[in-house]
């Protein structure tokens, strides 16, 4: 059975190794632990919404939708959704992404954003045809990323 739940603290390992997941198959650029997780998708201020995919009751997916704030990393204007999706790569296109953007786009018009920027690196190409699946399209010139953006 799979379910689509709002993150929680007790996630983080599993979240961690669904990264993990990601770089051991050459698709992140480092590994992360749980501090690192709960420092970027559960505990932030800006944090519009974090959810995650869970089948058989292991977290295999987890999409993190945050508000820009003052010089984030991104260059992402302030006020708008910041979007990053993480799945592991053997449960991949079975359709869980598009299920979790549903959940992120529901919070993002709850919480009166207009667009969300989804920066994905250059040699990302299944991240790539995820966020051009979901609508998203190149906005903006990167140098190791590729800015897309959602209007919601």
């Amino acid at each position: 059975m799979t379910e689509i739940r709002p993150a929680r603290a007790a996630d983080a390992e599993d979240m961690a190794e669904v990264q993990n997941a990601i770089y051991r198959a050459g698709l992140r650029a480092s590994p992360v632990d749980a501090a690192v997780i709960h420092e970027r998708y559960l505990d932030p201020d800006y944090r519009v919404a974090c959810t995650v995919v869970e089948q058989e009751g292991r977290v295999v997916g987890f999409q993190s939708l945050k508000r820009a704030w003052p010089g984030n990393p991104y260059d992402v204007p302030e006020g708008w959704g910041i979007i990053g999706t993480h799945i592991r790569p053997d449960v991949g296109r079975s359709g869980l992404g598009r299920r979790l953007f549903a959940a992120s786009l529901a919070a993002a018009e709850a919480a009166g954003l207009r667009h969300i920027d989804a920066s994905i690196g250059v040699d990302n190409a299944p991240a790539l045809a995820y966020y051009s699946a979901m609508g998203f399209e190149p906005y903006r010139e990167g140098t190791d990323t590729v800015p897309h953006r959602f209007d919601v």
